[in-house]
């Protein structure tokens, strides 16, 4: 891979700071848990190595697909046991679902 698991760490940092995760009062160091992903991702993709260009790419956005799709329907369950509204995005997003992807 031609990213350390450090220089991904160091890139998800940087991330974060336009979109913070909330870590909560999780029983884990954020620092522990950007440093486990990153040496995981890596060696996703380390193992990818013998896959073309675009078999890996295509690899990788369905495995970033499945993350955001997990990422919105938790945060949905987790706004509605606190019985909180979605964001307009979430909102929007969910409402062209329920119209069958019709539309923007």
């Amino acid at each position: 891979m031609s990213i350390t698991p450090q220089q991904l760490e160091t890139l998800m940092q940087e991330v974060e700071l336009a979109d913070p995760i909330d870590f909560a009062d999780l029983p884990f160091d954020d620092k522990e848990l950007r440093g486990l992903i990153a040496n995981h991702l890596c060696e996703m993709a380390d193992a990818m190595q013998g896959f073309t260009a675009e078999d890996r790419n295509l690899a990788l956005l369905a495995v970033a697909a499945k993350l955001v799709l997990e990422n919105l329907v938790l945060n949905v369950q987790l706004l509605r046991q606190h019985g909180l509204p979605l964001s307009d995005s979430a909102d929007a997003l969910l409402q062209r679902l329920r119209r069958g992807g019709k539309g923007t």
